[in-house]
């Protein structure tokens, strides 16, 4: 019987990277908007402590209106403006970043050099735009010529009204050194794989958008996205931070103040 605490250790490339490490975020609404703020922070303190940072692209094909001021990072100021662009034009004055907006959908119609990034993270509100990601990012993985923007992790940060998920993935095999310690674990599921019947199943019919932010705040609560980009934010500083992981996620009641983390296995 094997008793020893599965784990994933981060891969070197992470730790150690040459350049800037790239991140694609897919999607700047109510998630997304608090998760490329929470990156400009991981980004700021990885630079302080010597290591080359992150250079995140963000991708949403959306605009800014009424019923998202309050719910998500934007001002009046900003209607009508892509979210993308509106939000990284802001970051980047704020913290000096040179990170880039693209205005629309990440899915496989997109340039190759659009795909590729060390690190995905989805925050987007269908089952169908996870799908559609996992089939590029499987697409992706299996084209050995990149070498810099090797795909290597990709976290997806779903939510309803008071509950959501955050989950980590491997995008490829990441290898792991020899432990005597701990079971180490190579590769992490696909949320898609993994969970795909139960997000088909759970995901609701009426995805229309909303009119004001009374109605936005009848489909998500104030703070569920606040809090899952920032404890999704945290997963991946701690694979930054302390190299390995015995969590690769955690599904989340904010109703009810509870937290489950799912494990490495």
């Amino acid at each position: 019987m094997n008793t020893r605490t599965a784990i994933h250790f981060t891969d070197n490339y992470l730790i150690n990277p040459s350049s800037p490490l790239t991140v694609n975020l897919i999607g700047a609404g109510g998630t997304g908007s608090q998760m490329l703020t929470a990156l400009a922070r991981i980004n700021h303190s990885l630079t302080t402590l010597n290591h080359a940072g992150l250079q995140v692209a963000v991708f949403d094909d959306d605009i800014v209106t009424e019923a998202n001021l309050g719910r998500q990072l934007f001002a009046a100021s900003e209607l009508a403006i892509n979210k993308a662009a509106a939000l990284n034009n802001r970051i980047n004055r704020f913290f000096g970043s040179n990170w880039k907006a693209f205005p629309y959908r990440f899915d496989d119609k997109i340039a190759d050099s659009c795909k590729m990034a060390n690190i995905y993270i989805s925050c987007v509100d269908t089952v169908a735009a996870r799908f559609e990601i996992a089939k590029v990012l499987k697409a992706v993985s299996e084209q050995k010529r990149y070498n810099r923007d090797k795909p290597l992790y990709w976290i997806d940060c779903g939510n309803s009204q008071n509950t959501g998920q955050v989950i980590l993935s491997t995008v490829s095999e990441i290898k792991q050194p020899d432990s005597k310690l701990y079971k180490t674990v190579a590769s992490l599921p696909m949320v898609t794989d993994e969970y795909g019947q139960l997000l088909t199943t759970s995901e609701k019919q009426d995805n229309t958008p909303s009119c004001s932010l009374a109605e936005a705040l009848e489909k998500q609560d104030l703070f569920i996205n606040s809090t899952l980009a920032n404890m999704g934010a945290s997963l991946l500083w701690n694979l930054f931070r302390q190299g390995f992981t015995e969590k690769r996620g955690f599904f989340l009641n904010l109703k009810d103040f509870r937290c489950t983390a799912v494990k490495v296995c």
